[in-house]
């Protein structure tokens, strides 16, 4: 599952503005990025306070995922005073040397590769269980329908689970919050294992959907180790471990469930979830207010007359900081923006539909390929074409981010200059379910299967392309709401791959039963579906300006850019009240 992440894909791509210029009109309460909490900014008049909280949420599953916009400060405490020198503050030139943004280069990549791990073992955890389901049908003498609805619900709940996590990573570090999430899911996946009966099951699949933290946290570690322009690299590369571990599971289990059983698979997952936490557990903290107040205690320790502290232990204990009407309002956030906001909506959309194709290849994948006699393991090996277009798709993306010297500063002026790389790729989406859909047809009609399995690879290059290239856009854009914008991304994606497992076999079964076109019309309807849910970015890149221009909250942003570019000439920017 791409994770989407499964989110908000969290904090994984802050997005660091200029402060507003002085004005007359109330500025509401803004999320921000990593490491602020509060701004200050006065006028003639008055003295407008601005929280600034966000919510990390992608997917992703991830992966993820929910891409990234600000981190989630859930506490509602006063802010450390920046020019306080008893107080280390991620902005003070001394506090910022103890962070993760002082990290070397390789250290950085190495604590990415530990989370490509994680976001791989959380992925693999979400598609794994479509390899089980004959074995659990014979077990428990129930339906194959109802033994998908256990995938429907980890999905869905997944959906849910990535808002849930991603508040505690902020107060308890990234490093202990992902810790007990991978715990939690490895113990349920053991229940998946050893249940004795089908309500086990569904049961501990529900909670391990629940207890996967996602993007929300994994991407969010990006944002404490780079600075904004800095980080398009590290979370496209996090978000390519997010896609490949949802295509790892039928990759494997086909050999898996030929050779051993379909339960097997369950217990290589936990097996790579158990190997993956021993791994994790050796990357450091990254949370830059964590690593702060570690180094005031350490200082306090060290000399007993000292009287620095950390910028959380300035704001109180966790119980003076916490506010739950305000958690409930971050959380509430991504959800909002979603139905209000028409640019979260429909990106949303076209990144859920198209990550839910994945959930319903892990179904019409058997029904067509056997078309040409493929067994359960070549079945399984069709999906490497996926993990191929994955690969094509990241490479692309990163060869257009290294290639372009000046996307920086155009793509932070202007953001719809983000998704330009997405105005072709995308249109792999509806080209590729064409192809696949035709192609289909078999070889009783001339076609090889190899030519199918190249239309699934445009699907996968497609994919990643809008999951990354979405995100992108969305944290331009929303600036200081990017992580409920995205948040609103990462939910979509889980919950319409949740979905997926509802509806796949029937449409493939019941909407041309035993004709020539029993595959054809099916993914034909998908690619027309695919082909309607790709314009809005077309129009998002001509004219999604007024669009923002519209906005309650990505207005507020495009005048501090409008701002930003008078101050850079000289020129005084005057607003309406």
């Amino acid at each position: 599952m791409s994770e989407a992440p499964r989110v908000s894909l969290g904090d994984a791509l802050t997005y660091t503005h200029p402060q507003p210029a002085t004005t007359n009109e109330p500025i509401p309460t803004r999320e921000m990025s990593v490491a602020t909490a509060t701004t200050n900014t006065t006028d003639n008049k008055d003295k407008n306070e601005i929280t600034t909280t966000s919510v990390a949420s992608t997917s992703p599953r991830g992966s993820e995922a929910k891409v990234p916009g600000a981190t989630n400060i859930t506490t509602s405490g006063a802010a450390p005073d920046n020019n306080n020198p008893n107080i280390l503050t991620e902005k003070s030139p001394e506090g910022l040397a103890y962070t993760a943004k002082s990290w070397s280069s390789w250290k950085k990549w190495l604590v990415l590769t530990g989370m490509l791990l994680v976001q791989i073992s959380q992925n693999y955890n979400a598609a794994v269980y479509m390899s089980a389901v004959p074995q659990l049908t014979q077990r428990f003498d129930i339906s194959a329908a109802t033994a998908r609805l256990a995938q429907m619900i980890f999905l869905v709940m997944y959906a849910f689970g990535c808002e849930l996590w991603a508040p505690f990573s902020e107060e308890f570090g990234r490093k202990w919050v992902i810790q007990t999430s991978m715990t939690l899911v490895n113990i349920f996946m053991v229940v998946v294992a050893l249940a004795p009966s089908w309500s086990w099951v569904f049961a501990a699949r529900a909670l391990g959907g629940l207890s996967s933290a996602g993007g929300s946290v994994t991407l969010g570690m990006v944002a404490d180790m780079y600075k904004p322009e800095e980080q398009f690299q590290a979370v496209a590369f996090t978000c390519f471990g997010s896609v490949i571990g949802s295509v790892i599971p039928p990759i494997v289990g086909g050999t898996v469930v030929e050779k051993y059983s379909g339960l097997a698979c369950i217990w290589i997952a936990v097996a790579i979830g158990c190997f993956t936490q021993v791994v994790h557990i050796c990357l450091p903290e990254t949370r830059p207010e964590i690593l702060l107040d570690q180094e005031a205690k350490k200082r306090r320790k060290m000399d007993p007359s000292e009287t620095v502290q950390g910028p959380m232990e300035a704001q109180g204990s966790f119980w003076q900081r916490l506010s739950w009407k305000h958690v409930g309002k971050l959380m509430w956030r991504p959800y909002w923006l979603l139905l209000t906001e028409p640019i979260v909506l429909f990106l949303s959309l076209l990144s859920g539909f198209s990550d839910s194709l994945i959930f319903s290849g892990l179904d019409s994948f058997g029904i067509i390929l056997k078309k040409w006699d493929f067994s359960s393991q070549q079945i399984g090996f069709a999906f490497f074409g996926l993990a191929l277009g994955y690969l094509i798709g990241y490479a692309l993306g990163a060869l257009h981010f290294a290639l372009n010297p000046g996307r920086r500063v155009k793509n932070n002026a202007v953001p719809e200059q983000r998704l330009w790389l997405l105005l072709f790729t995308v249109l792999g989406l509806p080209i590729g379910l064409l192809g696949w859909a035709f192609t289909s047809l078999g070889p009783e009609h001339g076609v090889h299967w190899i030519g199918a399995l190249f239309f699934v690879l445009i699907i996968g290059i497609a994919n990643y392309a809008i999951y990354l290239h979405t995100i992108d856009y969305l944290v331009a854009a929303y600036g200081p709401f990017a992580a409920s914008a995205t948040g609103g991304n990462g939910f979509c994606r889980d919950f319409l791959a949740g979905i997926a497992a509802l509806y796949t076999v029937p449409m493939y079964e019941n909407i041309a039963p035993g004709g020539d076109y029993m595959t054809v019309w099916p993914t034909f309807m998908l690619a027309c579906i695919g082909g309607f849910l790709v314009l809005p970015v077309y129009y998002f890149f001509f004219k999604g300006a007024n669009l923002r221009a519209k906005s309650k909250y990505a207005s507020q942003l495009e005048k501090e850019r409008e701002q930003e570019a008078a101050d850079a000439q000289g020129v005084v920017v005057e607003r309406k009240a």
